[in-house]
């Protein structure tokens, strides 16, 4: 079976996690400030702050801009629902502008359309590891004096005109064990603004500096020694897989070059793609991907349903037409991109999607 997915973790991480085991400092401690240091100077930020999950470190990032009701913020309706719930979490209105058709990240010109005197914020999605149009958002977040929540829970290491994203507002990225590098389980806030990182700082340990001393209201979201020690390995090799997925990606799309049915991802001027995900449109996506998976190889679908098509949203009264998301939901499917793969496994995977087109 090729996987979609699959966590690369070595002897260098049961080390690591064996020296924190045997250190007794399992909770919160040296090891995660250790981290939190390393990916800041890896991501070009001031601060980071490790919490226990992506989508911890969006909500902690709304909180800590003081974002809650009554106020709205613009962001992707194609993503995984963390991204709006975060918002949810707060009281806050999640607003969902629509994507390009090409990288399906959020559209700079639609979220222009939808700014009204209750934004306060635009959280853009680096859908599969490639940046969104930052250039055009911060323009547009300077314009009308807008907090920038960057969801970079996909996009480890990506640049956007030479900046790694995450660093042009508030950034928030995940461990989770398929993403690009891994803590088991687990997630960042990166930020240039010292008072932001302090609040959030607080606001992941219930609201406190000092033990005992609560100043404000929080939750508990830290990260553990255990978690930080296997993040330290995995930003060590980051680099390394990012090559490797990258490489992976260059021989996919060079084989499917000549499949009609078949549009591959695009890497747009002044991006680098860290390729999460290696996402294709296909005609007959729902065949293709079962045809795959009869000759075990594993494919996904990322995402079958936008976010403002989903129940809860549906219940919320959201009933936006965003075209270009509904669309996309219909043709995409990923195939298997990660360092694991052999070059076998890559020509398994290019010649079985063209014998699948080639049989009709």
């Amino acid at each position: 079976m090729i996987p979609i997915a699959k966590p690369m973790l070595g002897k260098e991480e049961i080390d690591a996690v064996t020296e924190v085991l045997n250190s007794g400092m399992i909770a919160q401690g040296p090891k995660v400030e250790e981290f939190e240091l390393a990916f800041s100077e890896y991501n070009d930020c001031e601060y980071a702050v490790a919490v226990n999950s992506g989508t911890a470190a969006l909500h902690i990032a709304l909180l800590a801009h003081g974002i809650g009701k009554g106020d709205e913020v613009i962001t992707s309706p194609f993503s995984f629902i963390a991204t709006a719930n975060s918002i949810l979490y707060t009281g806050a209105k999640p607003v969902f502008a629509d994507i390009e058709p090409d990288t399906y990240n959020i559209d700079p010109e639609k979220i222009q359309e939808k700014i009204t005197l209750k934004t306060r914020a635009i959280m853009p999605v680096h859908l599969y590891g490639h940046p969104a149009d930052m250039k055009a958002i911060m323009e547009i977040a300077d314009d009308n004096k807008l907090i920038v929540i960057e969801d970079a829970c996909q996009s480890h290491g990506a640049e956007c005109l030479g900046k790694k994203v995450g660093s042009f507002g508030t950034g928030a990225f995940s461990f989770y064990p398929t993403k690009n590098m891994t803590t088991s389980e687990g997630g960042m806030l990166t930020t240039n603004d010292k008072e932001i990182a302090e609040k959030a700082k607080m606001i992941r340990a219930h609201g406190s500096k000092v033990r005992y001393l609560h100043e404000m209201l929080g939750f508990n979201l830290r990260m553990t020694d255990i978690a930080a020690a296997i993040g330290l390995v995995q930003l060590g090799k980051l680099d390394g897989f990012t090559s490797a997925r990258q490489k992976n990606a260059k021989t996919l799309s060079a084989g499917l070059e000549k499949v009609s049915e078949v549009v591959p991802p695009v890497i747009k001027t002044g991006c680098t793609h860290v390729f999460h995900q290696y996402t294709i449109r296909a005609e007959k996506r729902d065949q293709l991907a079962a045809f795959l998976k009869e000759r075990d190889i594993g494919t996904g679908i990322h995402y079958p349903i936008p976010i403002h098509k989903q129940p809860l949203y549906r219940e919320l009264g959201y009933r936006d037409s965003l075209q270009v998301s509904e669309k996309a939901a219909e043709d995409v499917l990923s195939l298997p991109v990660h360092p694991m793969l052999s070059r076998t496994d890559l020509q398994e995977i290019i010649e079985t999607t063209k014998e699948f087109y080639a049989k009709d």
